[in-house]
């Protein structure tokens, strides 16, 4: 990818949840980013604490990297997983919210135990279909759970 990608905002889309998956068993430190995109986190590679407003070492993602644990199981549900963990970022976030994958390297730990990551490539956006996608392949798992939403929401 070309120096100057960590400030574009034309970035690729990635439409389908088998796409990221092989994305995912092809390479190592990925994440994906709920934000207003890289454009705007790449200016000042931080994020801040919702709870105290501290500036924290890196931008906070989640991970993408299939654990050893996993074993032979569909890596389509890991990815599932991962993006349905924080699927209700848009509804309770300020602003455009969307999901975009990174490549990074992890610098330190935030208040949630989320990675903090630093040198950041931007990939691509996810587009919508693939969060309805992963929606429904973990709403479909049995004993099947909620996104990990702290709003108090009743």
């Amino acid at each position: 990818m070309e120096h100057n990608a960590k400030a574009r905002t034309d970035l690729p889309t990635f439409t389908s949840l088998d796409e990221l998956a092989r994305l995912v068993t092809g390479r190592s430190g990925l994440y994906v980013r709920w934000s207003r995109g890289p454009h705007v986190d790449l200016s000042d590679v931080s994020s801040r604490d919702d709870l105290t407003g501290v500036k924290l070492p890196g931008l906070s993602a989640s991970p993408l990297d299939v654990e050893d644990w996993w074993g032979e199981r569909p890596v389509h549900v890991w990815v599932a997983r991962r993006l349905y963990d924080y699927c209700h970022l848009p509804r309770v976030k300020d602003g455009p919210t969307r999901p975009w994958i990174l490549h990074g390297a992890e610098s330190s730990r935030g208040p949630d135990n989320e990675p903090l990551v630093t040198d950041v490539e931007p990939l691509g956006w996810i587009a919508d279909q693939v969060i309805s996608e992963a929606t429904r392949v973990i709403t479909e798992q049995p004993g099947s759970w909620g996104p990990l939403d702290r709003s108090n929401e009743d």
